[in-house]
């Protein structure tokens, strides 16, 4: 099963094509733009309270057959936070002093 590749940022909304550096995902695949993991949820996931990783980049050009972005798309549903800013603020802020193994 692949990652679903999702194609904006949650928090903020910017687009996060398959190829950006910039995504930042949790262990669900809880989807945000490295600015927004780091500067507004601190390496807290307002989700699931785990922490961030770089998204991994799909290739473009199969490699082995059948693997490739083409073949295996990224999602195009987007993804938007399902709690208030004010209460994802509070969440990462009693979270985000604690590393995330420890969480």
């Amino acid at each position: 099963m692949a990652l679903q590749l999702r194609p904006n940022c949650e928090y903020c909304d910017k687009d996060l094509p398959p190829s950006a550096t910039e995504a930042r995902i949790c262990s669900y695949e809880c989807t945000f733009c490295a600015d927004c993991a780091e500067n507004k949820l601190h390496n807290v996931c307002p989700n699931c309270g785990g922490g961030f990783v770089p998204r991994p980049i799909r290739p473009a050009t199969p490699r082995r057959p059948g693997v490739c972005v083409d073949q295996q798309p990224p999602s195009d549903k987007r993804v938007h936070l399902k709690y208030s800013l004010e209460d994802v603020a509070a969440h990462c802020a009693m979270y985000r002093d604690i590393p995330p193994a420890d969480r």
